[in-house]
């Protein structure tokens, strides 16, 4: 009898959903990818922030990449997309959401990737809850006023000038931060090179402190 070929077992992908989730403002609109471990051996939760001019759509090619080994939640910010508005769009109203996400889903310990207004609300929920927030991927990074010293180990990346970047002004508030230069990138990096992001703020993330 011939000897049957061995089948190698199926591959799955990465499983992308999206649900909603109370938070003090009503709800928040958030699309979730999660790896095929079933949550055994992942490595830190990540959020994921866009820009105030988008929503979490921004993500939709990045998520299924970076989701190999961690769970990634991004949410439409408060007044974005399909979520409910907050009373002001502030970096402070939004990391309150933000926070309560967290919350939500019993996360004692989150990542945090923020792009442009994405990044300010990160840095927001840094400063206000250090013991929640690990560590910090900064994408054209808005300066802000009377913000203190960031102490959470962060990377920020460097895309062409003209789309929030300060690089002065993070180097003095962000003094653990690893910086990285895709000049060649500007405001559609996470459509146009989600396997290089991907593969940069995985290694990041997974690095030994």
């Amino acid at each position: 009898m011939a000897k049957q070929p061995k089948l190698s077992a199926p591959t799955t992908a990465v499983r992308t959903r999206r649900a909603y989730f109370d938070c003090r403002f009503g709800q928040l609109h958030v699309r979730t990818a999660f790896p095929t471990t079933g949550g055994f051996d992942e490595g830190v939760t990540l959020f994921c922030l866009h820009p105030n001019e988008g929503s979490s759509r921004t993500f939709d090619r990045f998520l299924p990449e970076i989701a190999d080994d961690r769970s990634v939640y991004a949410p439409d910010l408060p007044g974005c997309g399909e979520s409910d508005p907050a009373p002001a769009m502030s970096y402070g109203d939004a990391a309150n959401a933000i926070a309560d996400l967290a919350a939500d889903l019993r996360l004692r310990q989150i990542d945090v990737l923020g792009f442009r207004f994405g990044a300010g609300v990160a840095l927001a929920l840094a400063a206000a809850r250090p013991e929640l927030v690990r560590r910090l991927v900064l994408v054209a990074v808005p300066p802000i006023e009377r913000l203190p010293v960031i102490t959470q180990e962060s990377l920020v990346l460097r895309i062409k000038l003209g789309v929030g970047d300060d690089s002065q002004w993070a180097k003095g508030t962000l003094p653990k931060a690893k910086f990285i230069d895709l000049a060649e990138y500007a405001a559609d990096l996470f459509e146009a090179a989600p396997k290089t992001l991907a593969k940069q703020i995985a290694a990041f993330l997974a690095a030994k402190p």
